[in-house]
């Protein structure tokens, strides 16, 4: 990928992305710029922003030394009036990467951010500079536009040069977005590459490998690397370079169906049999390599609110950190081991959800309400999400989500749109009270799309509880699993909202950006 060393507009940003997206017959394969002096730092990874809100944004990228990296930004593409942010230390201890808070950015405006890193060891030696774009929230009225979507590297599927990297992103790309929801498996830790898997029309996908991507992580740098290796690809990091992005986790960033009872004393693939450990270094990888913005209250919090002006609040929930075990899920009271979201994060989604005045409320869930998941997919015992699949009236993790929408109805809060991931196909839900086993609740809308670049599965069973109906589904066909991304069944979800009528449009796209189906979706206004 060309390291940039002036600062581009955003049509330049486009163009660029559209015509050297891929680096000659390497594909997507971004090599980091050539240094002129053996001791001049490397910007390895581009940049990325994210939780763009209020006036704020976090910028982050990554060197190959000790170094200072200096982030600057203005609102033209010249530089010429520009704002500079204080220096931040990019050491070994975060494996050189650096990111930080950027206060007072101006409302509705379009932001060029760049950054050099000083050599610690001799700061007069510097990088070359490398630019970024962002579009900053809104203060008042005007379109907003998103996208979301999940699951990156998953099930042996990587970068694949020959067929031009992962394609999705630079579809997303097309659509200008002012911000893009990871719904979480950013990496899959547990989910080593093969270098060659031959597919059932015979020929073969070549994944790139690393040292990192050979094997489980279970060390901290093993956990780096994961995130590592999603940078290398242009497709990849021209999009979180232009566009902001709000991320979340769930349970790849650490292990399958991980859950603080997860047990690994009989699975051989790892020498370290601390979930507890394990899960330490999986959070401090992702929280160094996610532009997140830090809450000082809890440093490795995931669950936060992005207020985005009159029209949206986006509520990114964490639905791994704090959960019980994944069981038969039929406990008969909730808390303790039928946690999810668990107390604390439950009171505050409530409190933000009712104090809220946006038009449209987006709950970014990293797993469905519904859909049933299992924890032992083979056998079909246990439950990894918030279904058990009973139908019947609200048990285990099902009480806290009953206990949510009650909430909702009761305090009166309109217009709450659910999207996740995690299923890896896509799908409408439309949650009718009338359908449900438990019917104290407004009707709502779920919306679920994925993977980014994994396998293809499902689709899944839904759970009548909470009433969903299946307006739309795409997914492979009865009996095939795991599906790559050459059979073109890799999804995102495309949402718009009108300034003049505050309608939001739902729009579910394949990796082709093919629009597959749209709902138009009328607020409740006063």
């Amino acid at each position: 990928m060309r390291i940039f060393d002036k600062p581009l507009s955003r049509r330049r940003f486009l163009t660029s992305s559209a015509t050297t997206g891929l680096l000659g017959a390497a594909g997507s394969f971004a090599m980091p710029g050539l240094s002129r002096a053996a001791d001049r730092p490397v910007v390895t990874s581009g940049l990325q922003s994210g939780d763009v809100y209020a006036g704020r944004a976090v910028f982050w990228s990554r060197t190959d030394r000790a170094s200072n990296a200096i982030f600057e930004w203005s609102t033209t593409e010249s530089f010429k009036s520009v704002n500079r942010l204080p220096a931040v230390a990019a050491t070994p201890e975060t494996d050189y990467t650096a990111k930080i808070l950027a206060e007072g950015l101006p409302f509705d405006q379009e932001i060029f951010y760049r950054v050099r890193f000083q050599n610690l060891a001799d700061v007069n030696v510097e990088s070359e500079l490398v630019a970024g774009h962002l579009r900053s929230a809104p203060a008042g009225l005007r379109d907003v536009s998103f996208v979301w979507s999940g699951d990156t590297v998953g099930q042996g599927w990587g970068i694949n040069a020959d067929a031009g990297g992962m394609k999705i992103y630079a579809s997303i790309l097309k659509h200008d977005p002012d911000f893009f929801i990871h719904s979480g498996d950013n990496i899959y830790a547990d989910g080593p590459l093969k270098s060659e898997v031959k597919l059932p029309d015979g020929t073969m996908w070549k994944n790139i490998v690393t040292p990192e991507k050979s094997k489980v992580a279970e060390t901290l740098d093993e956990f780096r690397g994961q995130y590592k290796y999603n940078l290398m690809d242009t497709n990849f990091q021209s999009l979180y370079r232009q566009v902001p992005v709000f991320t979340q986790w769930d349970d790849h960033e650490v292990m399958n169906n991980w859950s603080p009872s997860k047990d690994l004393s009989h699975d051989d693939r790892y020498k370290e049999k601390s979930i507890e450990l394990i899960a330490s270094r999986a959070a401090q990888a992702f929280h160094e390599y996610m532009p997140v913005a830090t809450t000082m209250a809890e440093p490795r919090r995931v669950y936060r609110k992005i207020a985005y002006g009159p029209l949206l609040d986006v509520f990114m929930l964490d639905m791994r950190t704090y959960r019980g075990p994944n069981s038969d899920n039929l406990q008969t009271t909730e808390g303790g081991e039928a946690a999810f979201l668990g107390a604390e994060q439950l009171a505050w989604l409530k409190r933000e959800l009712a104090n809220s005045r946006a038009t449209w409320k987006v709950i970014a869930a990293d797993m469905p309400l519904s859909l049933v998941v299992w924890n032992d997919a083979d056998n079909k015992k246990g439950f990894e999400a918030v279904s058990n699949n009973n139908g019947g009236k609200p048990l285990g993790r099902e009480l806290e989500f009953a206990d949510l929408l009650r909430f909702i109805k009761a305090a009166g809060v309109k217009n709450t749109v659910w999207l996740t991931a995690d299923v890896h196909y896509t799908a409408a839900h439309y949650y009718n009270p009338d359908k449900a086993a438990f019917q104290d609740f407004d009707p709502f809308w779920e919306f679920v799309s994925g993977p980014l670049n994994a396998g293809t599965f499902g689709p899944n069973d839904l759970d009548m509880t909470f009433g969903p109906e299946l307006k739309y589904v795409k997914a492979p066909d009865a009996g095939q699993a795991n599906l790559s991304p050459a059979a073109g069944l890799q999804f995102f979800g495309h949402v718009a909202i009108a300034a003049d009528t505050r309608v939001m449009t739902v729009t579910l796209r394949d990796v082709a950006d093919t629009a597959l189906w749209s709902v138009a979706l009328e607020p409740k206004l006063g």
